[in-house]
């Protein structure tokens, strides 16, 4: 039985279209078809729950002011809404610092706990977050996000590129760049314990499939 290799993209186009025109229930679609896929990109890229979730809405919400900038003819929306996602973890960030510098300027009796501690207690092996929250720490924004989007959420170089709005070659050439840092970041070194799994189960989360 031949199947039809056009009903998909027909689809996409349909679904584009009218997410272009403005149908709340395309918007619903779409919500249910990708919220997921959002959610995970921002946790990945902030390391926090509340903020991930934060972010969906903002992203959604970007969407729909940004609706008219859709192209009818094309593929998933998938990697356009991980671009928006992007983009507005970029703002929440630069919001958050300037938040966290007009605190640091009032006097406080206690610390503000750093999120880390929740999400340590989330994961059983410790030891090994540590070592991967630092190495990802010491990438660029411009590599964690190539990383996160192109390993961990399976977006081609091509859609990846769309979706930052760069070239394919500067995708591949920062996302050589932070494999690279994290592989020596992660490097055991001797006289310190091994991270279990080894290094390449650290840092290579499982993949989401492409929709």
């Amino acid at each position: 039985m031949e199947t039809n290799q056009g009903e998909p993209q027909a689809r996409h186009r349909a679904l584009r279209v009218r997410i272009r025109d403005g149908d709340a229930d395309a918007f619903g679609e779409l919500f249910d078809a990708y919220a997921r896929s959002v959610y995970n990109h921002a946790y990945r890229l902030t390391g926090d729950w509340s903020s991930a979730e934060d972010i969906v809405s903002l992203t959604f919400l970007d969407a729909w002011r940004l609706r008219g900038r859709v192209d009818a003819d094309g593929g998933s929306l998938r990697p356009w809404l991980l671009g928006v996602a992007t983009n507005v973890t970029r703002n929440v960030r630069r919001a958050a610092r300037r938040h966290a510098a007009a605190v640091a300027r009032l006097p406080r009796d206690e610390p503000v706990p750093d999120f880390a501690d929740e999400l340590a207690g989330r994961i059983d092996d410790e030891e090994q977050l540590a070592v991967v929250r630092t190495a990802l720490a010491k990438l660029r924004r411009a590599e964690r996000e190539v990383l996160a989007l192109c390993v961990w959420s399976g977006l081609e170089y091509t859609a990846a590129a769309r979706a930052l709005g760069i070239p394919v070659g500067t995708v591949r050439s920062r996302l050589s760049r932070a494999r690279t840092k994290l592989a020596k970041a992660v490097e055991p070194r001797k006289g310190h314990g091994q991270v279990r799994g080894g290094r390449t189960s650290a840092v290579r989360p499982i993949r989401e499939g492409e929709r």
